[in-house]
């Protein structure tokens, strides 16, 4: 059975940019991918030409086992970021709109949306109009979801229960490609994807993603002039509370650092996050 989606070392170009290099990933039933970078990295690129918006220059691309088309596109959902709503219609007419465009009539406002059913879209707040995304993008009963930081802005409950229908559907069957900045919802996917700058330069598990990179702690008084020290070193310096971390470093150079520059300190090796070894993969 092919995978619900396939990209093998896939490139977009435009002009002598590129935006996308040499990228692959699949998707399969039933897991959640996610798509990780900073802005710019080339992520919203690989999504067209997943939808078949944009058409790859080099390298192949396949959904549902074939090339990207009208009838594949039919079979999954997609949460673009602007979430694709009409803001000239209201709730119910949006859903309506979209069951009549896939011949389905099966999407269900969610409870939440319930009392502003019949309010325009202009007229909801942020975190219910991406309710309502969710809602479009699901009422076909599609296999493979698409999903472009569907919950960028909205409030902390809100977003766990976003990520409650994408874990509930992926117990479905259902696979999911998700792009997010946060990093408590990449620890939520079963693979990650990192891309950098066009290029996948990471792929895995969360395990996988942080590898063998080392972070080191620094506990002292004088915090800031700690952390103005170490980066002006050029170490790659990141903050927690008031305590300095260096990642990818050595122990032995932050001390000494410190050490000439008269900073008192303590120095001890720590576990290092997801964020901060992909900040080390960037760099």
């Amino acid at each position: 059975m092919p995978s619900l989606l396939r990209a093998d070392g896939v490139t977009r170009t435009f002009g002598s940019f590129t935006a996308v290099d040499d990228v692959s990933l699949t998707v399969e039933p039933g897991e959640v991918v996610g798509l990780l970078g900073a802005n710019g990295a080339g992520k919203t690129t690989l999504i067209r030409m997943i939808l078949g918006l944009l058409p790859p220059t080099s390298g192949d691309l396949e959904l549902f086992g074939d090339a990207p088309s009208r009838a594949g596109r039919a079979r999954l959902g997609y949460v673009p970021q602007g979430l694709g709503l009409w803001s000239s219609l209201t709730a119910v007419e949006n859903l309506d709109f979209v069951d009549d465009t896939f011949g389905s009539g099966t999407s269900e406002l969610p409870p939440e949306l319930k009392p502003v059913a019949n309010e325009l879209v202009a007229d909801l707040g942020l975190g219910h109009q991406r309710q309502l995304a969710f809602a479009a993008a699901l009422g076909h009963g599609p296999e493979l979801l698409v999903l472009d930081e569907p919950t960028s802005g909205v409030d902390p409950l809100s977003r766990s229960r976003l990520w409650d229908q994408i874990h509930d559907h992926a117990d479905a069957g259902v696979g999911v490609l998700v792009t997010t900045h946060y990093m408590q919802e990449a620890q939520q996917c079963d693979r990650l994807v990192l891309m950098s700058r066009g290029r996948a330069v990471a792929a895995g598990t969360e395990r996988d993603i942080i590898g063998d990179t080392v972070a080191y702690e620094v506990d002292s008084p004088h915090w800031q002039r700690t952390f103005d020290v170490l980066g002006s070193a050029g170490m790659l310096v990141t903050l927690s509370g008031t305590r300095v971390r260096v990642v990818d470093g050595s122990g032995r150079a932050v001390a000494a650092a410190l050490e000439g520059a008269g900073v008192e300190h303590t120095v001890h090796e720590a576990h290092a996050t997801l964020e901060e070894a992909m900040t080390a993969r960037e760099r």
